[in-house]
């Protein structure tokens, strides 16, 4: 995708303390099988999960030059399988973004798991 000039990262938000297989060492696992190739950070205040109203986990998030979101959903159209010729809903809509400066109309939401969220102040 930096080919493209698109540049991504994904962040954690669910709380490891009551959800102990989202801890980050557990992700950091997943990421590394599943050839990760972006950062990978931890929400820890679930602010970036609130800041972006995310509901579930994987969800994806887009941000054009301005950082303004442009794309908001699923990552392709596999769903649980590993497909490889699924489309590729995020860098097909972060590539549209890179051409035109505009985000796609259609964006297909995520599914998933919901977050765990903290218990304090939500």
């Amino acid at each position: 995708m930096a080919a493209h000039g698109i540049v991504s990262s994904a962040s954690l938000s669910s709380d490891a303390t009551l959800c102990p297989y989202d801890s980050f060492n557990d992700m950091k696992t997943f990421a590394a099988n599943h050839g990760f190739r972006f950062p990978y950070v931890v929400d820890a205040s679930q602010e970036v999960a609130c800041a972006y109203y995310a509901v579930c986990t994987p969800e994806f998030f887009g941000f054009d030059r301005d950082l303004t979101l442009a794309y908001r959903g699923r990552l392709d159209s596999s769903g649980r399988s590993s497909d490889p010729t699924a489309r590729r809903d995020l860098f097909e809509a972060m590539a549209q973004v890179t051409r035109t400066g505009r985000a796609p109309v259609d964006q297909t939401p995520s599914i998933g798991c919901s977050i765990t969220w903290r218990a304090d102040d939500r």
